[in-house]
């Protein structure tokens, strides 16, 4: 019997599974959109976003400048810090056309996406069905950060009324 064992297994054992979960975990915070199978993104999102609500819920403190908090807060975050920086590694690189870009992935998770989700309670991720793979026919997702870019998207979404007002 499996009572109280939550979690999917995915044929693997404990440590080939928590890799597995680290290295999506770190892929997905670093490209904010990866393609993967449907249980491997329904798992992802449990984890991904205790990755998040952990930065979240310092609250300012997480995306301060350290030379602005007190002690005691510079404390808190680093021990935040350090809690996510045993799950998730700390640097990951990007391809960016021609070049490639080195990020941190816990100043991301600290600075950006703690202040990019600060009033949302929960929710982080969407996942997106795609369809099934073509080699074995398995179901494929994408799941993503949420409001990925909504400074570009609202930017964007005030252009075209401003144009309708010039025309009036």
């Amino acid at each position: 019997m499996r009572h109280q064992k939550a979690g999917r297994q995915f044929s693997r054992n404990t440590s080939h599974r928590r890799a597995m979960l680290r290295t999506l975990t770190a892929n997905l915070i670093a490209h904010e959109r990866i393609e993967t199978t449907d249980a491997k993104a329904k798992e992802l999102r449990r984890v991904a976003e205790k990755v998040i609500t952990k930065a979240r819920r310092l609250g300012p403190i997480a995306y301060t400048p350290a030379d602005k908090l007190s002690n005691a807060d510079q404390a808190r975050r680093q021990a935040a810090m350090q809690q996510v920086g045993k799950f998730l590694r700390r640097f990951a690189t990007i391809d960016k056309g021609e070049e490639y870009q080195k990020i941190d992935l816990i100043e991301k998770v600290f600075v950006e996406l703690a202040e990019r989700y600060a009033d949302r309670a929960g929710g982080y991720t969407r996942i997106i069905k795609v369809g099934n793979r073509r080699g074995d026919n398995a179901p494929i997702s994408i799941i993503e950060l949420v409001e990925a870019n909504a400074p570009a998207a609202e930017a964007k979404s005030d252009e075209p009324a401003a144009e309708a007002k010039s025309e009036d």
